[in-house]
């Protein structure tokens, strides 16, 4: 049995493998401007960008594709952690509120600096979804304590997604005009406007939380199979069920800050590895997890801005067509099962 569970994991591994790298191929060479595979190698391996084609490669397109790469294996992530912490396999970011929380603070940011003539930094934009995300969590976390059902808490989750949304429009309604295209460009959701600044500051806050994430694969073990186990093997419940919120919040917050909401990633893309790799063992779900989440955007972003271009499509939008139906499939099937 262990055998084949290795087997089943580095097949599943391959598979995903194989899928980003098709997709990071042809993510680079596809748009407006189209780029034979041969010229790709040449311009990344030899770093010729002195043509027009290699700067829209290393100018445009790369960072693009990496923060679609770090972005959507980290909200995959922070999906995973969130059902880890509600024991609720529909919790996720965007469902329970939480994208919207951080999208209202960067927004009332935005609209304050950019009215004074200050220019927002990405570390400000980070911050500021941080702590929007947490004042979400927050509300989530009363809710939980006083409701105690899980469908209910699902139900708030939406009502707090649909205030902030709410507040949210409200600001936009009375700021600049100026401010105004910012924001709506920002809030539509998109990985475009990456520049390697933002992919080395991304880069850093997520290898950093996911190092942490998987050095606690062996308590989220432990505490899937229940609070009481997970005590008796050590764990302080209390801490680690702190660490969950916040490592999911710093990795939600960072989706947020630097593409806008971004939708059902992580409720479906954690189901879908689960189904792949046949296991709920966390040292194989957390890197299944940012992988699947990786190729699940890399492919939605490639379809935001080929399928009508030059007219580009919010990655929101993409990813709810794809990441809804898996969330109905696996609610009918939980039902069936029922």
């Amino acid at each position: 049995m262990q055998k084949k569970y290795f087997i089943r994991c580095a097949a599943a591994f391959i598979l995903l493998a194989v899928l980003l790298l098709i997709f990071f191929v042809w993510s680079v060479g596809a748009g407006s401007v189209s780029v034979p595979p041969r010229e790709i190698v040449a311009i990344l391996l030899k770093r010729v960008g002195d043509g027009t084609a290699g700067r829209i490669i290393w100018d445009i397109r790369l960072p693009r594709i990496l923060a679609a790469v770090l972005l959507g294996g980290a909200l995959a992530v922070s999906g995973y952690l969130l059902q880890t912490f509600f024991h609720n396999p529909i919790a996720g970011p965007f469902v329970l509120g939480i994208s919207s929380g951080a999208k209202l603070t960067v927004a009332l940011t935005m609209i304050a600096l950019l009215e004074r003539g200050i220019a927002i930094s990405s570390a400000a934009m980070m911050l500021a979804a941080f702590f929007g995300s947490m004042i979400a969590i927050g509300f989530v976390l009363l809710a939980a304590n006083q409701l105690g059902n899980m469908s209910m808490l699902v139900v708030c989750g939406v009502m707090i997604g649909y205030i902030c949304s709410a507040v949210t429009d409200f600001a936009v309604t009375f700021a600049d005009d100026s401010n105004i295209v910012n924001l709506h460009n920002w809030s539509l959701g998109s990985f475009s406007g990456m520049n390697w600044t933002h992919i080395q500051m991304m880069a850093a806050v997520i290898f950093v939380t996911m190092a942490i994430v998987i050095l606690l694969s062996k308590p989220i073990g432990a505490y899937q199979l229940g609070e009481a186990y997970a005590a008796n093997m050590g764990v302080n419940v209390r801490l680690f069920r702190a660490m969950l919120l916040v490592l999911s919040g710093v990795l939600s917050a960072c989706v947020t800050a630097f593409a806008g909401p971004v939708s059902f990633v992580g409720i479906a893309v954690p189901h879908l590895a689960r189904a792949l790799f046949h296991t709920s063992r966390p040292l194989a779900l957390i890197p299944a997890c940012f992988l699947g989440g990786s190729v699940f955007c890399l492919a939605c972003d490639l379809i935001a801005r080929t399928l009508f271009a030059p007219t580009e499509l919010s990655i929101g939008s993409v990813t709810a067509v794809f990441g809804a139906p898996v969330v109905i499939c696996m609610m009918v099937k939980k039902r069936k099962l029922g």
